[in-house]
C-alpha cells in the first residue's frame, strides 16, 4: 500500500514536518481510516525517497500524538480513537438546517429522477411479488463447471477491454435463439449485450430522448419505463390498454419519436397484444417516423399456444427495437440482458454503449453463451415453464375456490396475473395494507412496480400477484389467509362465501 505523500525539497519546511502534516491531514480526513495499516517504514522511506530515520522520527511522533498506534507481530496502523475526535466530543456541533443544505454553494444538480420499485420493501413469507423467479431455481451446478470451463482458458480475456457491444459468441447465441423462439431473423451485430433490459431502455433514451421528445407508453405501464424516459425530459403520452393490449387507435398522428410497448405480455395487465394491432402499430410507427421499443421481459413463459412471433419478427421496414433479459428466466442477480437494434441503429447503439461502460464483464458472457449453445437454455426454459405453469394453475384454483367467480388476466404467460377486484369489494390499496396485515404480500399498481398516469379504467381496482416465487404451498397458505381476513370484515351479502 503506497501513502499519496509528496515532499518538496524546495520548502523551508523539513521533509519530517511535511511528512507529518500530510500524514494527519490524511488521518482527519477520513481518507487513512481507522485500523488501516501503514508501510513499513523501510517501504514509506523508498517510496518518498527520504532516510528511513525521517520516516521512524515521524511515525514515533505519530504514536506519541495518537494518531497512529503499534503493536508487536501486528504492525503499525491508524488509531481507533484520535485526538481530535476526543477534543470534538466536548464541543456541540450544529445541525445545518434544510435550507443551509440547500445554499451550501454548490450548483444544485440538473438530474431530477425518481427510483421504480424493483424489490418488494418487506421480507414476508407470503409475498406475491412480482417478476422474481424461484429461489431455487437457479443452475447452480451446471453454472459452477461453465465458469471454470471459462476460467481455464481465459488467457487474456479477463485483463483486455473487448468489443463494447458485447462478447460475439453470446451475441450470435442470442440470434439464435431468438430466430428460434420469437420469429426474428437478426444478424449478432444488431445485438447489444447489456446490465438486464432497464440498461437497454437507457441506450434508447441516449439516442432518442431530448428536452420535450415525445414517448407513449401504455396506461398504465411498467414503472422502470416510464420514469426513465421522464428522467431524461421526455414528454410522456399515456395510451389506454383493453384486452387485446395497446389501442393503437388512440396513439398520436405525428410527433411521437418512440412508443414503449409491452406486447407478449402486457405489463402489469397481462393482455397480450392482438396480430391486427401488432400490424397496425408497425405501419402506424412506419407512417409517423417513430420507433418501437418492444420490451418482451417474460415471454420465456407461455402456456397456452405457440410462441408469438415478436413485433421485430413481424417489423419490414427496420423500426422495432427489441428489449430481452435473462433476469426473470435465470436470476437477476446476474444483470444481464440484450436490445437488439435495426442494422441502420447498430453503430449508434454500440457507441452508445462504450460511452456508457465500455462493455459487460467478460466472464459473465462467456459463461451465458456456452450455457445457451450448449442447450443447458433450453433444458432449464423447459422445465421451469412446467414448474410456472403448475403454480400458476395452483393461484389461479385458490382464488376461485375462496372468491368464486374471478375475473383474472394474464393467464397465458409470464410470471404474474392480475386480479380484477369486484365493485363490493375493498379498493386494490385497502385490501393490500389488509393482506399485509395477514403477513401476506399483494400488490396495488403502483405498489407493483407499475405506473398508472390517472384515469385508467384499471386505476384502484386491479391487484398484481407473483407466481414464480412461491411454492403451492405459501399461495394456498396465502389465499386462505387474505380469504379470513376478508370474512373478518363487517358482514355484507356481496362478500364471496368460501366453499371448502
Amino acid at each position: 500500500m503506497e501513502i499519496p505523500i509528496e515532499l518538496d525539497h524546495g520548502s523551508r519546511q523539513s521533509l519530517q514536518g511535511q511528512i507529518f502534516e500530510q500524514f494527519r491531514r490524511l488521518i482527519l480526513g477520513g481518507r487513512l481510516k481507522p485500523g488501516t495499516p501503514v508501510p513499513a517504514s523501510r517501504a514509506l522511506a523508498e517510496q518518498l525517497g527520504a532516510s528511513r530515520n525521517t520516516v521512524l522520527l515521524v511515525y514515533d511522533r505519530l504514536i506519541a500524538e495518537g494518531y497512529l498506534q503499534a503493536r508487536e507481530a501486528i504492525g503499525t496502523y491508524v488509531s481507533f480513537d484520535l485526538p481530535e475526535t476526543c477534543l470534538a466530543a466536548s464541543r456541540p456541533v450544529a445541525t445545518p438546517s434544510p435550507d443551509q443544505v440547500e445554499t451550501s454553494g454548490c450548483l444544485a444538480i440538473p438530474f431530477l429522477g425518481r427510483a421504480q420499485a424493483v424489490v418488494s420493501a418487506r421480507r414476508l413469507a407470503f409475498d406475491f411479488w412480482l417478476g422474481r423467479p424461484d429461489p431455487h431455481s437457479f443452475p447452480i451446478k451446471t453454472w459452477r463447471r461453465l465458469i471454470n470451463k471459462a476460467l481455464a482458458t481465459a488467457g487474456a480475456r479477463l485483463t483486455e477491454y473487448r468489443d463494447p457491444g458485447g462478447l460475439p459468441e453470446l451475441r450470435e447465441a442470442i440470434a439464435e435463439h431468438l430466430g428460434a423462439a420469437r420469429g426474428i431473423s437478426v444478424s449478432p451485430e444488431q445485438v447489444i449485450i447489456t446490465a438486464g433490459s432497464q440498461e437497454g431502455l437507457n441506450l434508447v433514451a441516449r439516442l432518442f430522448v431530448r428536452d420535450g421528445t415525445l414517448v407513449a407508453t401504455e396506461n398504465p405501464c411498467y414503472q422502470g419505463a416510464a420514469f426513465l424516459f421522464e428522467s431524461y425530459c421526455a414528454k410522456l403520452v399515456p395510451v389506454p390498454v383493453n384486452e387485446a393490449g395497446l389501442n393503437v387507435e388512440q396513439l398520436p398522428k405525428d410527433g411521437v419519436m418512440l412508443v414503449y410497448v409491452t406486447p407478449s405480455h402486457q405489463y402489469p395487465m397481462g393482455f397480450t397484444l392482438s396480430l391486427e394491432r401488432r400490424l397496425k402499430l408497425i405501419d402506424w410507427a412506419r407512417r409517423c417516423g417513430a420507433y418501437i421499443v418492444e420490451d418482451d421481459y417474460d415471454s420465456d413463459f407461455r402456456y397456452r399456444g405457440s410462441p408469438l412471433t415478436a413485433l421485430m419478427g413481424l417489423d419490414e421496414h427496420g423500426c422495432v427495437m427489441y428489449l430481452g433479459t435473462f433476469s426473470k428466466s435465470i436470476g437477476a442477480g446476474l444483470r444481464l440482458g440484450y436490445l437488439v437494434v435495426p442494422k441502420a441503429l447498430a453503430q449508434a447503439a454500440r457507441t452508445v454503449k462504450a460511452l456508457l461502460d465500455n462493455g459487460h464483464p467478460w466472464l459473465d458472457q462467456a459463461v451465458m453463451g456456452e450455457f445457451i449453445r450448449s442447450g443447458c437454455y433450453a433444458n432449464h426454459l423447459r422445465r421451469i415453464r412446467h414448474l410456472y405453469s403448475e403454480r400458476r394453475d395452483c393461484l389461479v384454483e385458490e382464488l376461485r375456490r375462496h372468491f368464486g367467480d374471478v375475473r383474472l388476466s394474464g393467464l397465458e404467460s409470464g410470471m404474474h396475473l392480475a386480479w380484477h377486484l369486484p365493485e363490493h369489494y375493498p379498493s386494490a390499496s385497502e385490501l393490500q395494507n389488509l393482506a399485509l396485515r395477514q403477513g401476506v404480500g399483494i400488490y396495488s399498481l403502483g405498489s407493483g412496480a407499475a405506473y398508472d398516469y390517472g384515469g385508467c379504467d384499471y386505476s384502484g381496482r386491479t391487484v398484481v400477484l407473483g407466481f414464480s416465487s412461491l411454492d403451492e404451498y405459501q399461495i394456498r397458505a396465502g389465499i386462505q389467509r387474505i380469504a379470513d381476513a376478508l370474512a373478518g370484515l363487517p358482514a355484507s351479502p356481496a362478500l364471496p362465501v368460501a366453499t371448502y
